[in-house]
């Protein structure tokens, strides 16, 4: 939906507080008296409430030490209340319709309700509590309920409509006629089209699907906080550092459990603390564990949910005239549909499982090394991964960690190759206010020195963020509004014990890079209409920025500014760095195939009608059986995700996961263009800046590619980098 998020507090709803309040106090105060009251009131409110008006700091950043949980409800009643009186405005004016006072009045429409969701549901994400979940339960189908209200609106689809048909006349610039045509199109597909039955029954499905879509999620998270692992004693977690068991043993007493040891789960099937443990029994319990999340039974589990969701989404979609949710979902995609990503997974799904079985065999001969006798199971993989690393390459993983201390993997890492690619520098601003005392902000200067934007690093997990990684705008580029962003990025690095310095894998280096990439992605946005601002871009084209940033991580000139000793600050040694560079494609069958399974799985799913839906009892089974159809059965090597921890189906991703290796066909060979054009150079970074990520959703997204690569894509350069040709 292009319509903005936005939320002011109805004032009607303030007024009866305020009459509640005179009859407890004085039942005899004069009509005079009760009004100056109300309004002193409603000025207090506005006061207090730090939504009901733009903050006042520093490019309207969000006044975090001033916001609590009580702010949220108000500003949602207000904010919605005030945006459908906008909205009745437009669709019911008396004047001649216009590209002005109808597409560009929604795009201004609606200030405070976008103000509180933006920082809402960044918080329902990265800052959650009871009462924060419990209103998100709660507004799950109220703003279903307003969306509809917009979208299924008669009057002002009329208006829409009636400009759509009459756009050739209207002399409108590209970027403008791409809006116009964004919004019927966003009507159509809403609904607005349906008659009036049909309108009634989408309403109820919008409700009930927002609803158990919020369960879902907050069923992950309370899920993997209730099944964090609880070791007894230091010796069973051998051969990880002294350090992680450290931070182990202060996770343990923060659950006051003093003495023993916790384990927290990640969000992916695999746990990296699987890569080190010796313990084998440990390992088994960790990862069953893991792949049990919600369906398990008990207050948690899913399977109900997601049952529900799927077979509610295929009816909407046939609602709606499509075949499933899958055909809906990609028709707006540069995939466009079902045929085209099944296609894509299909010609991928080979070569991978042929490259993981190749690895299963050498993992075996291994085991057979050590004297052991078992059969390869999945919590072994990357334990003895790791063991043939060392062997095949001379190499730890392990002894990376010194070298990738967070700080420097930031300001000499990730801002390094920034300012060297399009010029821009960072300052850290310690005078805004932030949500938890490990956030960090920093101001982002142009080439020219004119602020660009503002940048949130939240990077540390905590029992209160959800998993994984992301970046979101708490405030978007607009030319029409005249704003700035402020971008923040989101990831789950473990916090070390006090006083212990941060240090990370090579994949947490290489997802800093990434969310990066789409921080940047925000930063550079340069259009007119805050619809087609930075990432608001199809799904299947929003990860390939972000998976270009990466190639900066192990880029020479980059990695040997970021990768010194955090103690000694000796470089990394140059041999040491070799070996890095060299094992790029080890393990790519696995990492390929576990994908690759989560994506078919989301497929599998989304391309059924809803009288082809399993029920909850029989989920697992279809899970399976999809697999085995689509030959990536894989005992050893489980899907990424299985359907009921599956965050990324129950947001924007549903039928969408299989945009990352959409994308990194884009991105491998946007990759190739920077080797073939000498790499880390300004004109580099200037071309792909000015050319595709200022651009945002303003122009078709393939066109952004070939007008920047001055071709269609090409798959060969993906197929070498995984080793899949």
């Amino acid at each position: 939906m292009k319509l903005r998020i936005i939320s002011l507090v109805l004032p009607i709803l303030l007024l009866d507080g305020c009459r509640e309040q005179e009859q407890q106090s004085n039942s005899m105060t004069s009509a005079i008296d009760r009004d100056t009251s109300i309004q002193m009131n409603e000025t207090a409110a506005i006061v207090q409430n730090p939504f009901f008006v733009e903050s006042p700091l520093y490019m309207n950043y969000p006044q975090f030490d001033l916001i609590t949980n009580e702010h949220y409800l108000p500003a949602f009643e207000r904010g919605m209340a005030e945006h459908l009186v906008e909205i009745e405005t437009i669709a019911s004016q008396m004047e001649v319709t216009s590209f002005e006072n109808t597409i560009i009045a929604l795009e201004l429409a609606g200030d405070l309700y976008a103000r509180v969701a933006s920082v809402f549901f960044a918080m329902s994400s990265a800052h959650t509590n009871e009462q924060i979940q419990a209103l998100a339960q709660q507004l799950a189908t109220e703003i279903a309920a307003h969306e509809d209200a917009i979208l299924l609106n008669r009057d002002l689809f009329a208006k829409i409509n009636n400009l759509y048909e009459q756009q050739e006349f209207l002399e409108l610039d590209e970027e403008s006629k791409r809006l116009l045509e964004d919004y019927y199109i966003d009507f159509i597909r809403a609904g607005a089209g349906l008659d009036v039955d049909e309108q009634v029954r989408m309403k109820e499905l919008n409700a009930q699907i927002a609803v158990l879509e919020t369960q879902f999620s907050q069923n992950i998270l309370s899920e993997v906080n209730d099944l964090a692992i609880v070791v007894d004693t230091r010796e069973e977690l051998a051969g990880l550092s002294e350090a992680r068991k450290d931070a182990a043993a202060e996770e343990a007493a923060e659950r006051g459990l003093n003495g023993k040891f916790v384990i927290p789960l990640l969000n992916t099937s695999g746990q990296p603390t699987l890569v080190r443990l010796q313990n084998r029994n440990l390992r088994e319990r960790i990862h069953t564990t893991s792949l049990s999340r919600g369906s398990r039974g008990g207050e948690f589990d899913n399977r109900e949910i997601l049952s529900d969701v799927i077979r509610l989404r295929a009816e909407r979609a046939q609602l709606l005239g499509y075949a499933n949710h899958a055909e809906y979902i990609l028709e707006n995609q540069t995939a466009q549909n079902v045929a085209a990503v099944n296609q894509r997974l299909g010609e991928l799904t080979p070569a991978a499982v042929a490259n993981a079985t190749r690895e299963a065999s050498d993992l075996q001969q291994i085991i057979a090394e050590d004297g052991q006798n078992f059969e390869l199971a999945s919590w072994d993989w990357d334990f003895y991964t790791e063991k043939l690393r060392v062997d095949r390459y001379d190499f730890d993983v392990n002894q990376l960690r010194p070298y990738f201390e967070l700080n420097n993997v930031l300001q000499k890492g990730v801002f390094f190759a920034a300012e060297k690619l399009y010029g821009i520098t960072f300052q850290e601003r310690t005078d805004l206010p932030v949500y938890q005392e490990d956030v960090r902000v920093f101001e982002v200067y142009d080439m020219t020195g004119a602020t660009l934007a503002l940048f949130i690093a939240d990077f540390y997990a905590r029992p209160s963020k959800r998993g994984g990684a992301w970046m979101n705008a708490y405030i978007s580029q607009s030319g029409l509004q005249g704003t700035q962003p402020i971008i923040a990025n989101h990831l789950n690095i473990t916090k070390p014990a006090e006083s212990e310095a941060t240090l990370l894998t090579f994949d947490e280096v290489t997802t800093m890079f990434h969310e990066f990439g789409h921080a940047l992605h925000g930063m550079f946005s340069n259009v007119e209409y805050p619809s087609f601002a930075g990432t608001r871009v199809p799904r299947d084209f929003v990860e390939y920025p972000s998976q270009v940033n990466e190639m900066w991580a192990t880029w020479p000139e980059v990695l040997e500014n970021y990768a010194v000793h955090f103690a000694s600050g000796e470089p990394m040694p140059a041999e040491l760095l070799a070996k890095v560079l060299s094992t790029q494609k080890f393990n790519q069958g696995f990492s390929t195939t576990e994908y690759l399974a989560a994506s078919i799985i989301d497929q599998a799913l989304h391309q059924l009608n809803p009288e082809q839906v399993p029920l909850a009892e029989e989920i697992m089974d279809f899970e399976l059986e999809a697999l085995e159809t689509s030959g990536i059965s894989l005992e050893a090597i489980p899907p990424r995700y299985r359907a009921t921890y599956f965050n990324h189906i129950m947001g924007g991703y549903s039928a969408g996961y299989y945009s990352y290796i959409w994308s990194e066909v884009l991105d491998a060979d946007t990759v190739d263009w920077f080797k073939e054009n000498g790499g880390l150079l300004r004109e580099n970074g200037d071309h792909f800046r000015n050319s595709l990520l200022s651009r945002g959703g303003s122009e078709d997204a393939m066109q952004l590619f070939r007008n920047f690569r001055g071709r269609n894509a090409e798959i060969a350069p993906l197929l070498e980098r995984r080793g899949l040709n």
